[in-house]
Order: structure tokens, then sequence, then C-alpha cells
């Protein structure tokens, strides 16, 4: 680690940050609050840097914006940030996770039509089973999270994906309208846009994200590896800013409610006030743990936001069980490379937030199976194409 004392005395000594200004993109969901916040609150100038915040509109765009050089980081999707690593889809490139931005906080919504008669997967298989119906399903990247929620919880019910269904690609924030137009029978995104769904009366919720994995990794700040080993000390003061700003939204229900005035905006999320409230700080029930809708969680004593590598791991068997990779790949490795722990560290120590002993954690998903990351072949070969 570095080893300063204070924020202050390391911006001015030999890690001062090689940048003063440093491009991120977001895309309009719930859950960049934390580098919305970060600027807003000035967080990001504490350590010596200003975030450019770009609002993208779609993940591809985003992806493509990244790997040109146009962004310098993303709040991005986990999934997409290894698929970039393997090269699927696309030329392999370097990458680098710097931190979690959040745990929690997407939903699989279903049309109205639908869910009244199958409300939950086991309904919904069930229903094709007795009329042999395919619904369309629509998720936001072909390997990010909300595609492999999607299929983990389809699965989990019996349900093959690719047979028993369509899938298809559509942005997030279309996700209402294609459904309400007709176009899907359901999907799976962030929010606010299956609360806005349901609020406009065409979708319900028929699982969270957290049901699917309880503290399931979010997006996280990703860049590339040559942007990271370029900028080191940038990388830590981004981290640090988005430490302070995860801390921040965490502290308080009343600060994620200003955070959602915040977000309504048109630069940012461009969703009602109240609906971003709720996305963002859930409904009071005097629990004092109390967490926003779906569970969305940004610190969390800095549990949320640590590059956990079972998380990285746990992609990548997701991507080799639906056949977007051909052979199992060196799973562990691949991660610590990956998830750049060492400069999270360095950041977190900057912030004064702790950091977990070990780098692996477990978690029992959906379907009943316990993953630590302790044997990953085992665990991507135990999973048929349908659990």
């Amino acid at each position: 680690m570095a080893g300063i004392a204070t924020p202050g005395a390391w911006i001015a000594g030999s890690d001062k940050p090689e940048m003063t200004s440093v491009r991120i993109g977001f895309m309009p969901l719930a859950d960049c609050a934390p580098l919305v916040m970060a600027s807003v609150l000035g967080f990001d100038e504490k350590y010596g840097i200003k975030f450019e915040l770009s609002r993208e509109l779609s993940w591809t765009g985003m992806r493509d914006r990244l790997v040109g050089g146009d962004i310098d980081a993303a709040h991005v999707l986990y999934g997409l940030l290894y698929g970039l690593q393997m090269g699927i889809g696309t030329r392999a490139r370097q990458m680098a996770v710097l931190m979690n931005l959040n745990q929690n906080g997407q939903g699989i919504t279903l049309s109205r039509a639908l869910a009244a008669r199958a409300p939950n997967g086991a309904a919904l298989a069930r229903l094709l089973r007795a009329e042999q119906l395919r619904p369309t399903f629509g998720h936001t990247f072909p390997t990010g999270n909300h595609a492999m929620f999607l299929y983990y919880w389809l699965a989990a019910a019996g349900i093959d994906p690719f047979e028993d269904c369509k899938v298809v690609t559509v942005p997030p924030g279309q996700m209402a309208a294609s459904l309400e137009a007709g176009h899907m029978d359901g999907f799976c995104a962030g929010e606010p846009w299956g609360q806005r769904a349901v609020r406009e009366g065409v979708g319900a919720l028929a699982v969270s994200s957290e049901e699917i994995w309880p503290d399931h990794p979010g997006k996280v700040l990703g860049t590339s590896a040559e942007f990271a080993a370029a900028n080191p000390h940038t990388c830590r003061a981004m981290i640090a800013a988005l430490l302070e700003a995860a801390r921040w939204l965490d502290a308080s229900r009343t600060n994620r409610e200003a955070a959602a005035e915040v977000l309504a905006s048109p630069g940012y999320v461009s969703a009602g006030k109240d609906v971003l409230q709720y996305c963002l700080a859930g409904r009071p029930n005097g629990d004092a743990a109390w967490r926003g809708h779906n569970g969305l969680r940004f610190f969390a004593d800095g549990e949320a936001s640590f590059p956990w590598l079972s998380d990285g791991m746990w992609f990548l068997t997701q991507q080799r069980r639906w056949g977007l990779l051909r052979s199992n790949p060196a799973y562990a490795s691949i991660a610590r490379e990956v998830n750049r722990i060492d400069l999270y560290a360095d950041g977190a120590a900057l912030a004064g937030v702790a950091v977990p002993k070990d780098v692996m954690r477990s978690s029992t998903l959906i379907d009943g199976r316990v993953w630590d990351g302790s044997d990953p072949v085992a665990y991507a070969a135990s999973s048929a194409t349908v659990a």
C-alpha cells in the first residue's frame, strides 16, 4: 500500500494522480449514484481529480467507447468486463476491475398478462409445458449480469433459456416501453426500469436479483489494464472518492433521498424522483440496517465495494455454462489479473476503509447451490444447461 497517512499528504507527494480530469462513462440507472454523488459532493476533488461524467445509452456503446479510449473508466456490468477480457464476441482486451460499485438492486419483471398466469419461476415452467409457449425475454448485454441472472433464474425453475424461450438484447432505458408494446414478455434490468414498468401498470416483479443471489455484485468501476498500469495513482484516487460516496449513500435514508433528487435530472437518469427515491431508499420499516429496493446497497462497511475474486470467477462459470466460453478458463488466475485488489487496497487505505482478510466469499443461490470459488471447474460442470 501507499502508506500515506492522509489524502492531502498523498496528493501533495510522489503519489499525486497522473491525471487531473478523468472521463467516466455511466448508464442511467439507480446504481450510478456513487459516481454522480462523488462528483456532486466533491469527493473526487478531495483526492486531486475531477470526474467528467458521460451519460451512455447502451452497454454496447459503453463497451466501444471504453475500448476505443473515448472514456477512461466506466460504471459497467461485471460480466461485460469479463467478456471483454475473454474475447467473447469481440477481440480480447486486458481489463481491470477497480472496485464493486453496488450489490443487488436488479430484478426480473414480467408483463402483467404473463405474471397473472405465472407469477414465479415454478408457475412459469408449468405454463410453458402445458401450453407449449415460447416467451421472449430481454436482457441488456449478452455477457452481462442481467443475462446471467435471467438464465440462472429460468434454469433453476427447469426452463432452458434458449430452447424454451427467445432472448433479446435491449438497452435498459427501453425495457418498460418494449414490454408495454408487447415486443417481449419479461426482462431483467437494473432499477429504476423494472419499477417504472410496475408503476406504469405494464409489468410485475417476478423475482429480485437479491433472491437469485443474495448480495450479488452489480456494476463495477472498470477500465483497461493499460490505463491502470499507466495511471495507478489516478485509479487509487477514483477508488477513494467512490468509497467516500458509497459510505455517504449508505449512511442514511435522507442521503439516499437526496441522491434520488439529483439522479432524477435529465443529465443523469432522467426518471421520476419518487421512483428513484423508492429504488434507492426503499420504504421505512423501522430496521436500522435498511437497504434500498431489492436490497440495493453501496458500501456495507466496505463489503459491498470490495472486488471479491470469487465474484469475477462466478461470471466466468456462467459464461462457460451457457456456451460463451468453449472450455474452462484459468478461473482463479484470470480473476487475480482482472480484479485489482492491490489498487483497491491502496484506495481503501486513503478513504479509511477496512479491507477483508479473504479474497473469496461464500453464497447460496436460488437453486440451493453454494458458490465459494473453491472449485469453479466442478461448479460449472455441475450446472447442466438446466439445473
